[in-house]
């Protein structure tokens, strides 16, 4: 029987991937609250900063107008934005902080806005809270505020090479490295935990692969289907105990 590769995270995170999305409208609380009923013990969406500076989740960004226009969330206020668009703190109000978050961050001004609204609203999300980059050098202003950082990339773009950038994000106080599931495998896992880096893979659907994943150690995984990954999370890891 295969042996499972070792984790860095003792109950390895599932990613529910803008909610339950397979299932509601994404980036709904609709959506996530669906996510953790089905058992996802992570969250992740999209983080704007809307003209009145208010962290709403979205993935695209804008704001669709009649006519077919359309203006980026940065240049609107939050009453501007349609009901279905939550607030941050309309998540953790409605569906409280016992998973963990992570958050991909579409602005320059995001990350410390989103830091500050977990800190009022729920301080003991702060250790789980996961902020996600494609240029890791633009998180290092936010090190030492208690979140986790993630380098979100691709195995073509590291040009450098995984065991530099794995000495690297170590070197840079960068928690994490997100990469597409086809970039990973066991070795490469293993790598990034030798220089304790933890592992996020991302676009997983099909409960093989899915299990396949879990399998190589991986720290982390985000999925559209939160049933199917947490039947693979059970066949692989057992059942995560309930956050706290």
């Amino acid at each position: 029987m295969q042996q499972r590769l070792p984790s860095l995270l003792d109950d390895p995170v599932a990613f529910a991937h803008r909610g339950a999305r397979a299932y509601a409208p994404e980036n709904t609380i609709e959506a996530f609250q669906l996510a953790l009923k089905l058992g996802a013990n992570g969250l992740e969406s999209d983080v704007w900063i809307t003209a009145d500076g208010v962290a709403v989740l979205d993935h695209d960004g804008v704001v669709r107008r009649r006519f077919g226009r359309s203006q980026p969330i940065g240049e609107v206020r939050r009453d501007q934005l349609p009901a279905h668009v939550p607030e941050l703190a309309d998540l953790l109000d409605r569906c409280g902080s016992a998973y963990h978050l992570s958050l991909d961050l579409k602005d320059a001004a995001a990350g410390q806005r989103v830091i500050d609204v977990v800190r009022e609203a729920a301080p003991a999300l702060l250790p789980r809270l996961w902020l996600c980059a494609p240029q890791y050098q633009s998180l290092l202003p936010l090190r030492g505020q208690g979140a986790r950082l993630v380098d979100s990339t691709r195995l073509a773009k590291i040009k450098e090479g995984p065991e530099r950038r794995a000495a690297t994000l170590a070197n840079e106080g960068i928690d994490a490295v997100n990469m597409y599931h086809t970039d990973w495998n066991g070795g490469l896992v293993t790598l990034f935990h030798r220089f304790e880096r933890i592992a996020f893979s991302w676009g997983i659907q099909e409960e093989h692969l899915l299990q396949r994943t879990f399998w190589m150690g991986i720290d982390g995984l985000y999925s559209d289907h939160p049933d199917r990954m947490m039947d693979a999370y059970r066949v692989t890891l057992g059942a995560p105990r309930p956050v706290q």
